[in-house]
């Protein structure tokens, strides 16, 4: 089975039968089984992982089971560059967890993530039934022994998901094509000050980093952090530059891989330079529901007649 586990006559795999003529103290021959010449695949709960001679391909399912993020990442190459260590720990109820741990600075995804991930939700965890643990133990035994880097990385070696992308927050929509991130603001949820600074662009050549918070923590946004961001940022509900998160906007499985392109954006631009962004044209529709969003505003006294005349010249000039 090209790829895969090539099993013997008795069913057992190639790892599994020269391990066990091991275990009996067996005389014969074993020809050296290494990482080069492997290409075996170890399948577990939710992924499958692929050793090949210089990196680890994950493979996640898309079953109903599997965690959303897994199935938004699809597979994963994780070169063996990108790997500081190897780790086989007790799982629960009956099973093995083999983990890989990514050199700090090597994934953007957990860069973005920030420790903030719950275990199962880990893409560098391969929980494996107990009844393998052998089997487990002598991959991680295989692939430390080809490791030899370690500390911070001075870029990213784990590729970042590819925009364009995007998803609901509870107060707008975040966009992103790849040079510059877009918020575009919900009537229904976005704050009068928001509603105020208008819809916002952001080109990456302007931004300093990304901050972001889990939705499923409390108080859960992601922030873009301009290069010259002050001391003391205003809370992320009245920030133009943050969309905040809510009961089934901004999910992990959304928002966190579009934070973490962002951030590998950010690490291969060039110098900053002044970008200017035309301003989009909108629907009609759009522009007439906000006006009268606007007006709502105005008259429950949160919005000045001046705010109000302002902006909703800006809003007829979109059109």
């Amino acid at each position: 089975m090209p790829g895969g586990f090539v099993r013997s006559s008795d069913g057992r795999t190639r790892v599994e039968a020269q391990k066990l003529r091991f275990a009996r103290g067996g005389t014969e021959e074993l020809v050296p089984h290494t990482m080069s010449r492997m290409g075996d695949v170890l399948a577990g709960f939710h992924a499958a992982w692929e050793f090949e001679s210089d990196s680890v391909l994950i493979r996640y399912e898309r079953g109903i089971r599997t965690p959303k993020l897994f199935q938004a990442l699809g597979e994963r190459r994780v070169p063996l560059e990108a790997i500081a260590g190897v780790t086989l720990t007790p799982g629960r109820r009956g099973t093995v967890v083999l983990r890989v741990e990514p050199r700090p600075g090597a994934d953007p995804l957990m860069e973005a993530a920030a420790g903030q991930l719950k275990e199962g939700s880990d893409p560098y965890r391969l929980v494996l039934p107990a009844e393998r643990e052998t089997l487990a133990e002598y991959y991680a035994d295989e692939l430390r022994g080809l490791l030899s880097e370690s500390g911070k990385t001075e870029r990213y070696l784990v590729p970042a998901p590819e925009a364009p992308l995007h998803f609901k927050a509870y107060d707008g929509k975040a966009s992103f094509d790849g040079t510059s991130v877009t918020f575009r603001w919900f009537w229904t949820g976005a704050s009068s000050a928001k509603w105020k600074a208008g819809d916002q662009t952001f080109p990456v050549a302007g931004l300093g980093g990304v901050e972001w918070r889990s939705p499923e923590m409390f108080e859960g946004y992601l922030r873009l952090l301009p290069r010259d961001a002050a001391a003391v940022a205003p809370q992320a509900d009245q920030d133009p530059a943050s969309v905040v998160f809510g009961l089934g906007y901004g999910p992990v499985h959304e928002s966190l891989p579009f934070a973490a392109a962002v951030l590998a954006a950010l690490r291969d631009r060039g110098p900053a330079v002044p970008v200017p962004v035309p301003a989009p044209r909108r629907d009609p529709a759009d522009i007439a529901e906000r006006i009268r969003h606007l007006g709502e505003l105005h008259q429950a006294g949160l919005v000045t007649d001046e705010e109000f005349s302002s902006k909703k010249a800006e809003l007829l000039a979109e059109l």
